[in-house]
């Protein structure tokens, strides 16, 4: 009997700070209140904070009751994927039902950026733990890094993190994503550790760019660089940048359909996909050569490995990417 293929649920992701992740794709490609330059998914074609039920509730809950039917249990359940997760309207409803068929953790990635209305706030009160992220702290950065929509003020984003800091009780886990010249320079790490000292979350993750970025100006910084800079944010600070896939798991009987639904979301290597999605290096090969000839996969090279993703609408021809 033919499996219907995800449209929702791709993974699980292997994730440095988060295991095995189930990832949940709540909104259509780039739907999102940034554009931001270093997003691995390219820049943002439907900018908006109009919250709305972009994928049906009932849809992603039997998509993801289905998954975990399959194979072994991710770490996390993780509502990430190709946009900003808070604009679904009916976020604190998806996060409720996940927790009624599973007893795995719910994460939210978020950016944060409508944390300064009450009703999202307020919808993610059920999560298990939430990371949202701080990449300025200044205003100016702030427009030039993230490109925020126009009703996205720094001001608004930086109240946000601090108000749902003191209403929520469990894990939160703050990225700061540094960028050469940019952010990662004296004056600016300063104003970032000040404000998320007023934040004053379970952890700091430093981060910087790993995946080919949106623009090609978005520089990243080293592993030994960031490690160095750690200090300057306190003791809860650790980098994550540096994730390298644990060993093969048990074997699940994904297919090709969730290799392209994964790097729909993500962008990924060899051994990345082998990892999350449980399956042989020979046969990650295998699926990725059959899907570059056909056009529906790319590849690019970034610190000196290759990654992976699917080909969106926005892309130009084929060039015929090879491994």
């Amino acid at each position: 009997m033919q499996t219907e293929q995800p449209q929702y649920v791709f993974g699980p992701v292997p994730s440095r700070r988060l295991g095995r992740s189930l990832g949940i794709d709540l909104v259509p490609f780039k739907t999102c209140t940034y554009d931001c330059i270093y997003c691995q998914l390219g820049r943002t074609t439907h900018k908006t904070v109009d919250r709305a039920e972009y994928v049906p509730l009932d849809a992603v809950v039997a998509e993801v009751s289905r998954k975990l039917k399959e194979g072994p249990a991710p770490d996390y359940v993780t509502l990430s994927g190709s946009g900003e997760p808070t604009l679904h309207s009916r976020l604190a409803e998806v996060i409720s039902a996940i927790k009624r068929v599973t007893t795995t953790p719910v994460a939210v990635l978020t950016n944060g950026s409508l944390f300064w209305q009450a009703e999202v706030r307020e919808a993610l009160n059920e999560a298990d733990l939430v990371v949202p992220s701080l990449d300025a702290g200044s205003p100016a950065l702030f427009q030039r890094v993230n490109r925020p929509h126009p009703e996205v003020t720094f001001e608004r984003m930086v109240a946000g993190l601090q108000e749902f800091r003191r209403e929520f009780a469990k894990q939160i886990w703050l990225e700061v994503f540094l960028l050469e010249g940019l952010t990662a320079i004296p004056t600016e790490l300063v104003r970032i550790a000040e404000i998320a000292a007023t934040i004053s979350p379970d952890r700091l993750q430093l981060n910087s760019v790993a995946r080919p970025p949106a623009e090609d100006y978005a520089r990243g910084v080293s592993l030994q660089t960031l490690r160095g800079y750690a200090g300057a944010f306190g003791e809860r600070a650790e980098v994550i940048m540096d994730y390298e896939p644990a060993t093969q798991g048990e074997q699940s009987h994904a297919d090709e359909e969730e290799v392209t639904a994964l790097l729909r979301r993500r962008p990924c290597r060899v051994e990345d996909l082998a990892q999350g999605l449980g399956l042989h290096r020979n046969e990650v090969l295998k699926y990725l050569g059959h899907l570059l000839r056909a056009g529906e996969v790319t590849g690019a090279v970034a610190h000196g490995y290759t990654y992976y993703r699917a080909r969106s609408a926005n892309d130009g021809p084929n060039e015929g990417e090879s491994r």
